[in-house]
């Protein structure tokens, strides 16, 4: 009822315009007219016509497209302006990739509950939000990818979901092409919580010995292409793409790379273990780049990994915080 009620409405509206600009909906093609000048016979066209059948075969309660455009509107604002993230990464099925794969998923939460709250106490005004930061292809000694089972990966999604926790899937790229690498991920963006990673480090045909690299036409791309998939699938809000670095050969052009694709937040992460003043000067290399203005930061845990790099001391939320600027992502390997 409230459907037709509608529809009723803004046709009693074009009969009354209609009449009002002296009862005739032909369009003489020599005048000039303005929109405001055609919009009631607009009303009487094909294109009203499919529009009225479309939306009076939605259901009542069912938002018009214009509602539901609005509300797609009011969602994508943007995250960063009052909140930070804090992330435990890694892989779920590896104790050697990151604090992720250390703990079953509800002790995860438990822990990072309480490094969230650390964080909380320094953060001021804004607010703290946590995530899983999930690698989602690893790469393989000739630059293969082995890609996490989805079923495992839906699980910590759902249970993201369940905790209102956000969820990044990193993709190590390995020999393969980038832009190709995150169309494989796209599908996952229809989880309302989840966003998108790039690193660049393992981009190479030969890990561990030579670190790789992407190019920022590459980085434009792939915002472009999330971009074009979030408004084609018309999927709610903001969302990430995380590009790591902490080399200058990571990423080529640097100052080349663009921000401000519709929809989509480019977040330059801070990547690398060594002491606090070899953290603290890689992150100064990356706050150059201005032209990604959104930082993230990443910190090594020690768990005694023969062969794996730490932070030593590891930085305190406090000194994390006295970062310039300030990181608005923060990971936990």
């Amino acid at each position: 009822m409230f459907r037709f009620l509608k529809l009723s409405f803004i046709f009693g509206i074009s009969l009354f315009l209609l009449s009002a600009a002296g009862g005739s909906s032909r369009v003489n093609s020599g005048d000039s007219l303005s929109f405001s000048d055609m919009f009631p016979a607009l009303y009487f066209s094909d294109r009203y016509q499919d529009w009225v059948f479309h939306e009076g075969g939605r259901p009542y309660w069912a938002p018009t497209e214009l509602e539901e455009e609005r509300r797609l509107l009011d969602q994508a604002r943007p995250f960063f302006l009052n909140n930070d993230i804090i992330a435990f990464y890694g892989h779920p099925l590896s104790q050697n990739m990151g604090i992720l794969g250390r703990y079953e998923i509800d002790e995860l939460n438990t822990y990072l509950n309480t490094v969230a709250a650390e964080y909380r106490e320094k953060s001021g005004q804004r607010g703290v939000h946590k995530a899983f930061y999930i690698i989602y292809g690893t790469v393989q000694p000739k630059g293969e990818i082995a890609y996490i089972p989805d079923s495992l990966l839906q699980k910590y999604i759902r249970f993201a979901l369940d905790h209102k926790m956000m969820v990044f899937i990193d993709h190590q790229i390995g020999h393969y092409d980038p832009v190709e690498s995150l169309k494989l991920m796209l599908p996952y963006l229809h989880y309302p919580n989840v966003h998108l990673a790039l690193d660049p480090e393992w981009r190479t045909e030969k890990p561990m010995q030579q670190i790789g690299s992407i190019t920022a036409e590459e980085i434009n791309q792939a915002q472009e292409l999330m971009s074009l998939y979030l408004e084609k699938y018309r999927l709610a809000g903001d969302r990430m793409l995380v590009i790591h670095q902490f080399h200058h050969r990571m990423i080529e052009d640097r100052m080349d790379v663009r921000t401000g694709y519709k929809r989509v937040t480019l977040v330059h992460c801070a990547d690398g273990f060594g002491n606090p003043a070899l953290k603290r000067n890689t992150y100064s290399y990356l706050s150059q780049a201005k032209n990604m203005p959104v930082k993230g930061f990443k910190l090594f845990y020690n768990f005694d990994i023969p062969g794996a790099g730490y932070d030593d001391p590891i930085l305190s939320p406090a000194e994390v915080y006295d970062l310039n600027p300030r990181p608005c992502l923060i990971m936990y390997q």
